[in-house]
């Protein structure tokens, strides 16, 4: 999301009750994720290293001391993934050339298509969260009327918003220069994306 949302955001996380590390520790499931790999489909990159990752109900949403969206936004904090947003998803096709995004739904349902029009579409719900590598292809197809998502990026990257397909052939070049994060947003240090991300060695 542009930088005004995130500053947004951060406006409204200064003034909200967050949920201790003890609290959050007992509000996450350990799930083990799907991996979901994308080849470029000649309009989007995708990612040729990483696979997108979904866990489903990693969170435990249904607690009325705090708001879904600040346990989601409060959990991705913890594990260095920040510049947070909170919206929904964009109904068109684009992609992060340079860096990698999370989205935790906080309310609602929707489906949303990855890997570009050739990709597939992913039905999701209040708990889950989507991991996207850059270069990943995703919009909204239909939503709830409560849909509500967080999103976070890690440390590293910078944000960019690719949708022109003259922009495919540098964006992929951008793409496979993005590192791994350094935690996975939903279990940190030890979370499953640290080892389904990896780079195989190439052939020679």
């Amino acid at each position: 999301m542009p930088i005004k949302d995130q500053i947004k955001n951060l406006a409204k996380k200064f003034v909200e009750d967050h949920p201790d590390a003890a609290t959050l520790r007992a509000l996450v499931r350990a799930r083990k994720p799907t991996a979901i790999r994308f080849d470029d489909d000649g309009i989007v990159p995708n990612n040729p290293h990483f696979p997108v990752l979904l866990y489903r109900g990693a969170v435990n949403l249904k607690t009325r001391r705090f708001a879904p969206e600040v346990i989601i936004d409060t959990l991705f904090d913890r594990h260095g993934w920040g510049r947070s947003w909170r919206d929904t998803v964009y109904d068109f096709v684009h992609y992060h050339s340079q860096i990698h995004e999370v989205m935790g739904v906080a309310r609602g349902t929707a489906r949303i298509e990855c890997g570009g029009i050739k990709g597939r579409i992913l039905s999701v719900k209040a708990g889950d969260v989507l991991v996207l590598p850059a270069g990943t292809g995703h919009r909204l197809i239909e939503s709830s009327r409560d849909f509500l998502v967080v999103g976070a990026y890690p440390q590293e990257g910078t944000y960019d918003e690719c949708t022109d397909t003259r922009e495919r052939p540098e964006a992929s070049k951008r793409v496979a220069k993005v590192r791994k994060p350094k935690t996975d947003p939903v279990l940190g240090a030890g979370g499953p994306l640290l080892k389904s991300w990896r780079i195989k060695p190439s052939r020679s």
